[in-house]
This record gives structure tokens, sequence and C-alpha cells, in this order.
């Protein structure tokens, strides 16, 4: 009798705070907003944090999604989630960044790359600007194909390939990141139109390919030093992204 009044107390805590958001096989689960306040460059910034776990079955029992989590073993896998700011809902403009994790740069601040570099500023963007959100999405790492296998790459790195020759060395292609889910909790928090925080085509052609609103662009370049001034390079030569004017040193003349 006690655990059962236990568990009607969580659930009754827990429902309003889960969102159900149904795909056309199996449904996400995004739970939040959570208040969360962040370091950010010194400064104590209150964001709203979300986080969602794609399910193969679309059910409202929350009590049964609950029960089941102890013994899911999340732990061993990643889920991704978004921190919001401002009045994301409803404001006219905001900026978004679809951010895929960098175990490396986003933790340990590598300067392989400029990963670490990218989601702070990118956080400190959307503050500035008033409201936006930034996905961190978790299942991205090196750009799809897991922390292992960019370590990998990385030894393939040090021994005089690209980025994108390591991936294809090891069988992969250069860029299988996919942002469908992050694309279906973006229309979940909001219908108006975005600004995407990206040098990335490819993200932009995916939020316009789902019919969102998309205002606009913004470049993110910066933290260029020797050690990842390769890795960019390659980033505009190789992957296609977009160097703005002004914006990166050009190297090409």
């Amino acid at each position: 009798m006690i655990q059962s009044t236990f568990n009607e107390k969580v659930l009754s805590i827990l429902e309003d705070k889960i969102q159900v958001i149904k795909k056309d096989e199996g449904a996400i689960y995004l739970v939040g907003p959570i208040r969360l306040p962040v370091n950010l460059y010194g400064e104590t910034v209150v964001f709203k944090w979300y986080c969602w776990l794609e399910g193969c079955e679309q059910t409202e029992n929350f009590e049964e999604i609950i029960n089941k989590l102890s013994s899911s073993n999340l732990a061993e896998y990643q889920q991704s989630s978004v921190l919001v700011y401002g009045d994301f809902e409803y404001s006219e403009d905001a900026l978004i960044r679809m951010h895929s994790i960098c175990h490396t740069g986003d933790i340990f601040g590598s300067k392989r790359c400029d990963c670490g570099y990218q989601l702070k500023q990118s956080m400190k963007m959307i503050t500035e600007h008033g409201t936006g959100a930034l996905f961190y999405l978790a299942n991205h790492e090196g750009r799809g194909i897991g922390l292992f296998s960019k370590a990998m790459a990385y030894v393939l790195q040090e021994n005089g390939q690209d980025t994108v020759e390591a991936n294809e060395s090891l069988g992969f292609v250069d860029d299988s990141r996919n942002y469908d889910d992050a694309i279906e909790v973006l229309k979940a928090l909001r219908t108006k139109p975005v600004t995407l925080i990206t040098n990335n085509p490819k993200k932009l052609e995916a939020l316009m390919r789902a019919g969102l609103p998309v205002s606009g662009r913004t470049p993110i370049w910066g933290d260029i030093s020797e050690f990842n001034e390769k890795y960019l390079q390659t980033k505009i030569n190789r992957s296609g992204h977009l160097e703005d004017e002004g914006t990166f040193p050009n190297e090409q003349s």
C-alpha cells in the first residue's frame, strides 16, 4: 500500500511534465521544462531544459513508462536534449542551434575541433538575442560514427588523413547525422520562424525539407588555431560548410 501511494505521488508530479510526440512508427517522449541554471562565461543564466527518448510504441500510460526506467539500462545509451531560453514558443524570431555531441571538444575542451567553442558561443548568442534553443544531439558523435570509431579516426588523422578520408577509411560516409527527431521536438515547442546558427548547409536543408519556417542563418566560426586549422578547412573544402566573408582566414589563395 505504501509503494502504491508513492507511485501515485511520483506519477502526479511527473505526468504534467511528459509530452508525447507521435510519429508514423513509435513516439518521442519529451520531459520538461526543468529549470537549469548554467555557468556561461562567468555568469549564471537560467535555461529551461528538456530531454527526449524515442520509443517503439505510442502510449500515454506514463506510469508504464516510469516503471520501465529502472530496467531499461538507459545509461548505456545516449539521450538527446534541448536548452530553451526566453519566450521560445511565442516570440517572433528565435535563434536555434542543432549541436552534435562532441565528447572530446564539449567535455575536455579539445582544440582539435571547434565544437566546444561552438557550444558555448551559440548559448551566448541565444541569450544575447533574448530567445532561442540549443538542441544537444547525443547520437551525432563523430558525425554519426560513435565515440570509439571517432578515436580510431583520430589515429588515422594523426597519420595524414583528413576528417572525411578517416571516416571513409573506416567504412562510414562523411556525415551520417539525422535531424528528424530533433525537428519533431522543435515543431512541438515552436511554430514561428527560427534563425539557425550554423555553417553547415545540410542542417539548414534538413529544417527546410521538414517544412519549418526558417527566417535565416547565422554563421559561427571562431577559436581557430594551429591545432584545428586543417580540420576547419576540410569542413569548407570537402564537407561543403559555408565560408562567410570576414569570419575565416582565406588560405586557398
